[in-house]
């Protein structure tokens, strides 16, 4: 099979007129404690332990600052009195109600604006109508994937990069967004794009989007639902606080949210991984299992290599290599262990 042909400008980048793709520079951020926006990497990366306190340290930032935005707002509008009504004591009901409203507040949120965030932080150009052949391939490739899956047309989306990636998202299966890097495009086969390809249609078609939201909404909840009541008893028991909440309640709160949401990023990451492998052979069977494994192979080219924005850590397709407490906040597995499953699968 040939590779998909590109063509450059002199100064080396992606001509405009060929895919039609700009430049654009990825920052370092975190994807956010919501967690929703759905994309997957196919690739592979090396992460070092001063990049992986970095993700942690921004991930907790996006979280506090989300979470302390709308405990503000709520306060503000005299609810989270509701918690401590007669002064003395917690009302679990109405603080689960208030977890809750938080929790999936932000994580729907986010995931309603996936689509919106991932074009502009990748600058990725959908393909409104194909202008030369490789957009027409894979304008043509999704289409007949997206039917074989039984999903309505997700957009299709090329973004300036050079690493090896794509990513699938959206809120909704029947209006996604599917998005290759140049530089994946470059680098692979033809065949091994449609693996690519068949993986990122796969997770639309498996609604991992919606269901990853979910799962960080309740994982939310409970952040916020357990740091209040560990900030109340430490109010009670430790200061002696009788009436209201003093200072106490509301650095301990703060404490145990960023302690509980850097545990419960990691039961978030489990569940990633596992859709990972649902992908993998779902793309196996639209495009090929030998495609598939192809691919993923190909994919081991690209490590070390420079990835997605954060934010889009666990939309792309590739992963990183981790072990031991690393491993616990990988979004994708080991590569080795995708070959794995899918030649376990096919035998």
């Amino acid at each position: 099979m040939r590779k998909l042909g590109l063509c450059y400008l002199p100064w080396g980048r992606f001509n405009d007129v060929c895919l039609g793709a700009t430049a654009h520079t990825f920052y370092d951020s975190i994807f956010p404690y919501l967690g929703t926006w759905k994309t997957r990497k196919l690739g592979a990366g090396r992460y070092g332990w001063r990049t992986i306190m970095k993700r942690i340290a921004l991930y907790l930032a996006t979280n506090i600052a989300v979470l302390v935005v709308l405990s503000v707002s709520m306060r503000l509008l005299g609810i989270e009195r509701l918690l401590d009504e007669q002064g003395i004591g917690l009302d679990y009901n109405a603080l689960l109600i208030f977890a809750a409203i938080i929790g999936f507040s932000g994580s729907l949120i986010s995931l309603a604006i996936s689509k919106w965030t991932a074009k502009r932080l990748t600058g990725a150009r959908v393909i409104e109508q194909p202008t030369n052949s490789t957009e027409n391939w894979l304008f043509e490739t999704v289409k007949r994937q997206a039917q074989r899956a039984g999903i309505g047309m997700p957009e299709v989306a090329i973004y300036d990069s050079p690493d090896m990636n794509a990513f699938a998202t959206g809120m909704r299966r029947n209006h996604a967004l599917v998005a290759v890097s140049t530089g994946l495009l470059q680098s692979m086969r033809q065949d091994e794009v449609e693996a690519v390809l068949a993986h990122e249609v796969t997770h639309v078609a498996n609604g991992d989007m919606i269901t990853l939201a979910l799962i960080q909404g309740v994982v939310n909840t409970f952040v916020v639902f357990l740091s209040r009541v560990i900030g109340h008893i430490v109010d009670r028991v430790v200061f002696k606080t009788e009436r209201g909440h003093g200072p106490a309640f509301w650095i301990t709160a703060i404490i145990a949210e960023l302690v509980l949401a850097v545990l419960a990023s990691t039961i978030v990451m489990w569940f990633s991984r596992q859709r990972e492998f649902r992908a993998d052979a779902g793309g196996a069977k639209l495009a090929g299992t030998d495609k598939m494994i192809r691919a993923l192979e190909s994919l081991k080219r690209g490590i070390g290599e420079r990835h997605l924005p954060d934010q889009m850590a666990a939309f792309g397709i590739s992963g990183g290599i981790g072990k031991g407490i690393k491993r616990l906040f990988m979004t994708h597995p080991p590569l080795e262990e995708r070959i794995a499953a899918l030649k376990r699968g096919s035998a």
